[in-house]
């Protein structure tokens, strides 16, 4: 098994046998070959992209490299901003909308020579959990045309598990990177909130949302995470390098916190392969007794305290797209007053409009205590829960979905239920800290694994999480 995707195309284009036209032509291929079914792609740029090719390929043929991986094609979720590029977060509401500026992280990856190529599908506003709520299209799973590819991040994730890049960026709100990584038998970081920018990602729920990235092996995850993560002066909520404080760990005397109470109801598959990999781990990584029960009292409050968390702040931040300073705008509008009701009536989507209404009305006159101020406390309450349990162990392993992929249409009908998905990692996006979901073994539907740490040990869970992945090396799916 191939240890790094990103190093192995870095050698072969600093050797110049292969050049970086040559090689985003191969992915594009793949796209024109499989896409069609699995829409993973909003839009591919294809002229942008092989204009910065063609560039890259001339400064390593003059021996200018901006980096190891100048040339590398990356792909972006379509609420990450690019300048002079579409940028719509699948939403009607911003259809032909062009930003006039990058993400800070796009910047970081552009200043590297890698390429962006494309907007990748996304539940709108990323509001979901199987990528059903695209205005525009819905993402298939690569390894079952039938299933969900999980979501928000679900073009993201199946664009890697179908080999059309090497490496995509997503968000993570409760579980947007995790959830699907899972589902398409990938690796996808939530990193620890405030280590990588903000700036430039359309915000759904601002003291939540994270960017991170999606590729095939940890050890490329751990690249991009390191080109992507530092302060950035544009988002108030970055932190200084200064202030990193990076736990040490020995793997030898790891300790493994498992919260058995959070495990009820998983999928016959989840378990199984969640048995195998403790089973793995006591063998040989750890001793059997360096595996513990962790008790997260208040993960049961995790699902309600973080829908009203999230639909609140999303209230707030979606009040901006009236049609009045950007994106579409509805024709023949009598008054100011009906251009604000059938610009959001008609450019939001039922999900995107179902927790605008939760979250106005979690914030108004009356119920701000009884339902938002309440779930701030408990929020608190769930963080200190992570901080007493690391204070005693160094990492918390879990499923990272009690299911396998579910097929597409099986949940959308029942939004609490779609709700639930995020059950096991919903904990984590509310305290902040890193997770990472990595394939865990599986016969025909991929099984994620979740390994949470504490702040800043984005580190020792990738080293954790390259154990796993050596033990359990993922089938690629079969594309027809």
């Amino acid at each position: 098994m191939a240890s790094s995707i990103l190093n192995d195309l870095s050698k072969k284009i600093q050797k110049k046998e292969i050049s970086p036209v040559e090689l985003l032509n191969g992915y594009l291929k793949q796209i024109d070959r499989h896409d069609s079914k699995i829409n993973a792609f909003i839009e591919v740029d294809r002229e942008q992209a092989l204009e910065a090719a063609r560039e890259s390929e001339k400064r390593i043929q003059a021996g200018k490299s901006l980096s190891p991986y100048d040339g590398i094609p990356v792909g972006i979720k379509d609420n990450i901003v690019v300048k002079g590029r579409r940028s719509t977060c699948a939403s009607k509401i911003l259809e032909g909308f062009i930003s006039p500026y990058s993400a800070t992280v796009v910047d970081k990856l552009t200043n590297q020579g890698m390429i962006p190529m494309g907007r990748l599908n996304m539940d709108e506003f990323a509001m979901g959990s199987s990528t059903e709520n695209s205005a525009f299209k819905k993402t298939c799973n690569p390894y079952d045309l039938e299933r969900a590819p999980g979501g928000s991040s679900g073009g993201s994730a199946a664009a890697i598990a179908a080999d059309y890049l090497p490496v995509t960026l997503g968000s993570d709100t409760g579980g947007s990177i995790r959830q699907p990584a899972a589902f398409t038998g990938i690796v996808g970081l939530k990193p620890t909130y405030g280590t990588v920018s903000r700036y430039g990602l359309i915000a759904f729920a601002s003291s939540l949302d994270q960017i991170g990235p999606f590729t095939r092996y940890a050890s490329d995850n751990e690249i991009m995470y390191n080109i992507m993560k530092g302060p950035d002066s544009k988002d108030a909520t970055s932190i200084p390098e200064s202030m990193y404080k990076i736990p040490s760990y020995d793997m030898k005397s790891l300790k493994i916190g498992v919260p058995r109470e959070l495990l009820e109801g998983l999928s016959p598959e989840v378990k199984k392969s969640f048995d195998q990999v403790l089973d793995f781990l006591a063998k040989e990584v750890v001793s059997k007794d360096q595996i513990v029960d962790v008790d997260l009292p208040h993960q049961k409050y995790g699902i309600a305290v973080y829908y009203l968390t999230a639909t609140s702040e999303a209230s707030a931040n979606l009040a901006r797209f009236d049609g009045v300073r950007y994106g579409n705008r509805v024709k023949d509008i009598k008054d100011l007053n009906e251009l604000y009701e059938k610009n959001r009536t008609h450019g939001f989507g039922p999900e995107v409009k179902r927790r605008i209404l939760l979250g106005t009305y979690a914030l108004s006159s009356g119920y701000y205590d009884a339902f938002y101020g309440k779930a701030q406390k408990t929020r608190t309450l769930i963080k200190q829960d992570y901080l007493t349990a690391f204070e005693k162990m160094d990492v918390i392993l879990m499923p990272t979905a009690p299911s396998v992929p579910f097929k597409i249409g099986e949940k959308t009908s029942n939004p609490v239920e779609m709700y639930l998905s995020d059950v096991l990692t919903v904990g984590a996006s509310l305290a902040g800290i890193p997770a990472i979901s990595v394939p865990g073994p599986f016969e025909k539907l991929p099984v994620g694994i979740q390994i949470q740490g504490n702040y800043f040990s984005e580190k020792l869970i990738y080293e954790l999480s390259k154990k796993i992945q050596t033990a359990f090396p993922s089938p690629m799916p079969v594309l027809a």
